[in-house]
């Protein structure tokens, strides 16, 4: 059985409470623990009680997000949510894992619990950094557990990307630059503005295209250059 990160919400608003419990529901490996109006309700279940995850909004009556992690002395891992995009710089300052500004969507959501989740499946120290194993998705209204080791190549389709596995495909509502950034860098290439490549996978290099299964993917011209020089060529 997989194990349950338990999240806390610490919002105000009942909407934003509401948007968080919804999305925490449809996540397989997230379990919401608790729900806290302001930070110094959040300060006394924090003493009573444990989480993996806090979603902390920074615009709290009382006291602020910020403030309220500043007197942690072992936080928990923080996602901060908040309608002011102008704090991002002070709360990353703090190590927070990630921020989502208002409204966000479920598939942002997705990316922010896809760090933490890496975050918290690492090794303890003196074991050495282990990459990610595996990536959230969002596709047919179902989340998917995608193993790396399983991505053939992700293709760009106007607002969505295909991402191709042994296994099938996904059609994501994303964006190829913005999956990029939750793929480990070694492991995975753009090789042109419309495909990332798996760098494993690579069957053969002939001309401009690089075989990938039974599909020749186009290196683009301004892509070329890294392409070669990460294979020593």
């Amino acid at each position: 059985m997989s194990t349950l990160y338990r999240c806390l919400v610490v919002e105000d608003e009942p909407l934003a409470q509401n948007v968080l419990k919804k999305y925490i529901a449809e996540h397989p490996l997230l379990e919401l623990a608790g729900v806290c109006g302001d930070a110094p309700e959040a300060q006394q279940w924090l003493a009573r009680h444990q989480a993996a995850i806090v979603f902390l909004d920074i615009n709290l009556p009382r006291l602020s997000g910020i403030s309220f992690l500043k007197s942690l002395s072992r936080p928990p891992l923080v996602i901060f949510t908040t309608a002011y995009p102008e704090f991002a710089v002070e709360g990353f300052e703090l190590d927070a894992v990630d921020y989502l500004v208002k409204p966000f969507s479920f598939e942002r959501f997705l990316k922010g619990v896809n760090k933490a989740l890496e975050k918290l499946e690492r090794p303890g120290p003196g074991e050495g950094p282990v990459p990610a194993s595996s990536i959230f998705i969002k596709a047919d209204k179902k989340v998917y557990k995608v193993n790396l080791a399983d991505i053939l190549y992700i293709e760009a389709l106007d607002d969505y990307v295909k991402v191709v596995t042994t296994q099938g495909h996904y059609l994501v509502h994303d964006t190829l630059k913005s999956l990029l950034e939750e793929l480990p860098a070694g492991q995975f290439w753009r090789v042109h503005k419309s495909y990332i490549i798996a760098g494993t996978k690579i069957v053969f290099i002939e001309g401009n295209y690089v075989r990938i299964g039974d599909r020749d993917i186009p290196i683009g011209a301004s892509y070329r250059e890294e392409v070669f020089a990460r294979l020593k060529l």
